[in-house]
């Protein structure tokens, strides 16, 4: 294969995985995904699908496409055809296999993974080629996807998550004039039911490439099985096709919900949506207009895309009883709103640990450590944006009692002060830290001990929502994605720290 020497390191053409310039791919793909931003602002299609098919017969778009899925977490898990790129020959002969001509997807591999409820998730697994084709295409597709989304959808776009969705919800709920009633909606099987009809007249792609992406079909026990809906949960294009078929919703209620003068007197129906994938949630000012309007008109919108709502899910809900979202619990006491890591999401947070240390319960102190501090972490790394606070105590008294078990089981015979002493020794003013002496020593001969996470240590702060109308594709916001960046790195500005701003201007000046 010719590797143009303009994509490839200094040393001139490259016959190498190793040799591609990586930089200089990124760049190329980003500034033809910014183009696609200013086509569609401006409405211009046809110069969006010219720019699409020029990403995606581009070398940069094909080689970041393989580099993808041939370093992500899935990279192991092979499709039908049991074939996985692990080898660099391998990774640079797959930039030639991603041709449109002649290009016909495998089935899915079916898989099942256990849900919450007891119930299985269907998954279907694309083969390598496959997967890597879906990242060709998303690169051309998620500008597209970005700059029309619902500004305040929140669930598999870049530069979102959960914590801008929480923030949201505080945004509207905490005010004084706050909505009382909220619509908690969840869309059954929204992956699975898609219309492939719809899809095909209202997604912005290739049509023929969707096409058969959609209709490739599955094999289950070696038979092999049609779809004739959805968009497969595995598919990494399958977020982005799922978000933008849900993408409306929101412009859709505010023009059906404007603040209007009737007689005199203001009215404002108080209509807000925020949204993370297929959950959301929308507050009302009233419980029968949340009844009788807003969700006939969510039924409908669902309906014409071959989706509806959960009736297990979807409830009405006055915010002085509070309700569950994203692994948190709103609700207001006395008029004043409280966010608090739900108790579902504790307590199976809890178990999990409980089953860690009941797994490990012949492995040394140390090796325990290392494999609970990640779980603990991650999770209270999760929560420490709302008022966690009573939540973290009690979760570090749980997993202490839960280590005592451990530590007493191992030693039955031994006293209570034995065991405390031996595993829970007193550190830095504070008593029954669960620890390791690790052997090293400090220039000071003091002891570097191995130590589990206290979530209690884990310091609580306020989250800065992303701006809704921000593109990480637009390169218009590119400094305010680096001062994002900065903040949840350092905690303060880059002014804060005496970095002075860059020349550039445009929406980025607006702040965090």
């Amino acid at each position: 294969m010719n590797v143009d020497s303009s994509t490839c390191a200094s040393s001139g053409p490259a016959q190498h995985w190793e040799q591609i310039d990586w930089n200089q791919c990124r760049d190329q793909v980003r500034r033809l995904q910014a183009r696609i931003v200013k086509a569609t602002r401006e409405g211009r299609w046809g110069k969006v699908k010219a720019l699409q098919r020029l990403l995606t017969h581009s070398f940069s778009g094909k080689a970041l496409a393989v580099k993808r899925v041939t370093e992500n977490q899935g990279k192991r898990t092979a499709g039908v055809d049991h074939v996985r790129w692990h080898t660099a020959a391998a990774k640079l002969k797959a930039i030639g296999l991603l041709r449109r001509r002649g290009y016909q997807p495998l089935p899915l591999r079916r898989v099942y993974i256990p849900k919450a409820n007891g119930k299985r998730r269907a998954l279907g697994i694309p083969a390598m080629i496959d997967r890597a084709q879906q990242a060709l295409h998303l690169q051309g597709l998620e500008p597209i996807a970005e700059t029309l989304a619902d500004h305040h959808s929140y669930g598999f776009r870049p530069k979102r998550s959960t914590a801008d969705a929480i923030e949201q919800c505080f945004k509207v709920l905490s005010k004084a004039d706050a909505p009382e009633w909220i619509l908690e909606g969840d869309i059954k099987s929204c992956f699975d039911q898609i219309s492939h009809a719809w899809m095909h007249q209202h997604i912005p792609m290739d049509t023929e490439v969707l096409r058969k992406w959609l209709q490739a079909g599955y094999v289950e026990e070696g038979t092999w099985f049609p779809t004739q809906a959805g968009t497969p949960q595995g598919g990494i294009a399958s977020p982005a096709l799922a978000n933008m078929t849900l993408d409306g919703l929101a412009e859709l209620l505010s023009q059906r919900f404007l603040r209007k003068q009737v007689d005199g007197v203001r009215s404002c129906p108080k209509v807000n949506l925020v949204r993370y994938a297929d959950d959301f949630i929308i507050t009302g000012s009233t419980k029968e207009l949340l009844e009788n309007e807003v969700r006939p008109l969510v039924e409908q919108f669902l309906h014409d895309r071959g989706l509806q709502l959960s009736p297990e899910k979807t409830r009405i809900t006055h915010i002085s009883e509070g309700f569950d979202f994203l692994g948190q619990h709103l609700r207001a006491f006395a008029g004043k709103l409280v966010i608090q890591p739900s108790k579902k999401n504790t307590h199976a947070f809890l178990e999990k640990v409980r089953q860690l240390i009941k797994d490990n319960a012949n492995v040394g102190q140390a090796v325990l450590i290392k494999t609970l501090n990640p779980v603990i972490r991650g999770w209270a790394t999760y929560h420490r944006y709302v008022s966690a606070k009573a939540t973290f105590e009690q979760v570090d008294h749980e997993i202490w009692q839960a280590l005592w078990r451990w530590a007493k089981r191992r030693h039955p015979q031994k006293s209570p002060d034995w065991i405390r002493k031996r595993y829970f020794p007193s550190i830095d003013s504070l008593s029954w830290v669960f620890a390791v002496d690790t052997g090293e020593r400090l220039e000071t001969d003091q002891i570097i001990w191995r130590r589990l996470v206290r979530t209690t240590r884990i310091p609580i702060q306020r989250f800065i929502k992303i701006r809704g109308e921000a593109n990480p594709f637009d390169p218009a916001w590119d400094d305010y994605f680096e001062e994002r960046a900065f903040f949840k790195k350092f905690g303060i500005s880059r002014r804060q720290a005496g970095i002075k701003p860059s020349c550039r201007t445009g929406p980025a000046d607006a702040g965090l």
